[in-house]
């Protein structure tokens, strides 16, 4: 038997940072090292980018998020044993903070997955052995600024069908096979559609355990065909200050437990770098056992879950078509045509297009505004 816990997203700043520059580790991860102590093998996600003055931030739509290279050996005191690169923030300060992620890694015996100085690299299945058992991890993200291309490095991004054949290598080197994703919504507590039925696909493509994080709140969980999915498992240390809203202080952590032919999911839930900035598993379990129970219902049913997401879309609309506003009458098209005003087109406005576009969450949110648009015109 072997178990296994799949921590969310780690970003170590605000009052943590502080802790961690000074080396004093206790406060914000004591409890976090008392539970990876009780597993055989411990996973964190590892959401920022190692770089100081001499690094400039890629440019991109959305912040550049930064640490200090102690951030991982505060992460090794905690008792973590690998972190996953694959996310949207990791390359956000480019190839030179990639290689000083890499060395700090290294330099505190951490495994790796998820990233890479290209996309070859980064999409590289890590094996391990443990117990006796070998496990293959695969971990890739969904497509905004961070995916690494032939050109340069980054992360490994999400595509199924490479995801597919990926799974049909590890199946013939491993034991069990990890996939661990970061996507989503961003403040939805539940999964789309669509990955929904993308990750049922990569265990239905011989996947023992689907983990997702990214949405900085935890969604629910299933079991399919006798495997566990986790739509979201929520902010691990992400340290905003102490007056956050509760659904970004909330998460869990997953433990996995892997007995022969039978893979086991239990749950540990926290508050997060809310008063006080530290992770603090719950005594009281009941309101998130109760919310649990709620959002797995809504993902159990194909109709609710649509329904659910949709209204959040619609709900979210006028943020979604902001960049897509400007110049919507004849006359100001007919200006622009003759170049007698300038083009919007560009910069910022540039970016944020591209990533609503390339990334399959906002590209979901936006068809599906653009389809209530044209129903109700």
């Amino acid at each position: 038997m072997t178990s296994i816990l799949i921590s969310g997203d780690f970003m170590p700043g605000g009052r943590v940072a502080e802790f961690i520059e000074r080396g004093e580790y206790e406060i914000p991860f004591s409890e976090l090292k008392a539970l990876n102590r009780q597993a055989d093998y411990s996973i964190i996600n590892f959401e920022c980018a190692i770089a100081d003055e001499s690094d400039s931030p890629i440019t991109k739509f959305g912040p550049n998020l930064k640490c200090s290279p102690k951030s991982f050996e505060a992460l090794k005191w905690a008792g973590y044993d690998m972190v996953t690169l694959a996310n949207n923030h990791f390359y956000d300060f480019g190839d030179s903070s990639i290689k000083k992620s890499f060395e700090a890694i290294e330099a505190n015996n951490l495994d790796w997955v998820g990233a890479g100085f290209n996309a070859k690299d980064a999409s590289k299945i890590f094996y391990k052995n443990i117990n006796g058992k070998r496990f293959a991890f695969i971990n890739c993200c969904e497509n905004e600024f961070s995916v690494a291309t032939d050109s340069h490095g980054g992360c490994n991004g999400l595509n199924p069908i490479k995801q597919f054949y990926s799974i049909a290598e590890a199946k013939l080197k491993a034991d069990y096979i990890i996939v661990i994703i970061h996507g989503g919504h961003e403040h939805l507590q539940l999964p789309s559609p669509r990955m929904k039925e993308t990750y049922r696909f990569f265990v239905d493509a011989g996947a023992d355990a689907v983990i997702n994080h990214h949405q900085h709140c935890y969604s629910g969980f299933e079991y399919y065909n006798g495997k566990p999915i986790v739509y979201g498992l929520g902010n691990l240390c992400f340290d905003l200050g102490a007056d956050t809203d509760k659904l970004w202080n909330e998460g869990f952590v997953a433990h996995l437990t892997f007995d022969d032919d039978k893979v086991t999911l239990s749950t540990h839930p926290y508050i997060q770098c809310s008063k006080e900035p530290d992770v603090r598993f719950l005594e009281d379990k009941t309101d998130f056992e109760n919310n649990i129970k709620r959002l797995n219902d809504i993902i159990a049913d194909d109709k609710l879950l649509r329904k659910s997401v949709e209204e959040f879309y619609i709900k979210t609309k006028r943020a979604m078509l902001s960049p897509f506003e400007p110049y919507n009458n004849r006359y100001l098209r007919a200006a622009w045509y003759r170049r007698l005003i300038p083009s919007t087109f560009r910069g910022l406005r540039v970016r944020q297009i591209h990533n609503f576009i390339m990334c399959e969450s906002h590209l979901d949110r936006l068809r599906c505004i653009i389809a209530d648009k044209l129903h109700n015109n």
